[in-house]
């Protein structure tokens, strides 16, 4: 299922940070204030009381640093038993980040959104447990920041394919460079339910 992906302003206000909610149950922008003068800028990255206040739950109990060329294409990946909660940076660089539903009985299930994130623009995408991750360079190379509420399982983690049919993500790269891993993964439709997260009301 396609969902749009929206270049808008995020409003700001006196607080650290605004949050907007987004089209999927759960999934949140964040623009944290950039506080900039003549020598540079600086920005709190986390501050967990007034995440809470958000409706990100934690505790965040791993934090992951990528680095990916322009081009690459990195996902779509989950953990099925010990789904991770992910708050997602980009540092330096441009990326679309992708975030698909996979929580059986959710109302947006198999949709996806996708936002750009950039050293520039300094948005964070939250994604509650139960979705799928994924991204694109735009402009590389990217340093991409993971705060994760669950710690990486391998024996745990799967994914589905960048290129699933029904998903038909635009991910605006040519030539998209994926690991072969990554290419093995399977299309969504030959997931059993029972091997998806579920829906937590």
């Amino acid at each position: 299922v396609r969902s749009k992906i929206p270049e808008r302003p995020c409003p700001m206000s006196d607080r650290r940070f605004e949050a907007a909610a987004l089209s999927l149950p759960g999934l949140l922008l964040l623009e944290p204030r950039v506080h900039v003068d003549s020598r540079g800028s600086f920005e709190e990255l986390f501050r967990a009381k007034d995440y809470e206040e958000a409706g990100i739950r934690g505790p965040f109990v791993q934090d992951n640093l990528s680095n990916s060329a322009q081009g690459v294409v990195r996902g779509l990946h989950f953990q099925r038993e010990r789904p991770q909660g992910k708050l997602i940076a980009c540092l330096s660089g441009e990326i679309l980040d992708v975030a698909v539903d996979l929580r059986t009985g959710s109302p947006a299930f198999g949709q996806w959104h996708g936002e750009v994130l950039s050293g520039e623009n300094h948005r964070q995408l939250y994604l509650p447990p139960g979705f799928a991750h994924g991204f694109s360079v735009l402009r590389g190379p990217a340093e991409v920041l993971y705060k994760c509420t669950a710690y990486y399982d391998p024996s745990d983690e799967t994914g589905i394919r960048f290129d699933d049919p029904r998903l038909a993500v635009p991910w605006r790269v040519r030539n998209p460079l994926v690991s072969e891993r990554d290419r093995k993964l399977p299309f969504l439709k030959d997931i059993p339910p029972g091997r998806l997260p579920r829906f937590a009301t």
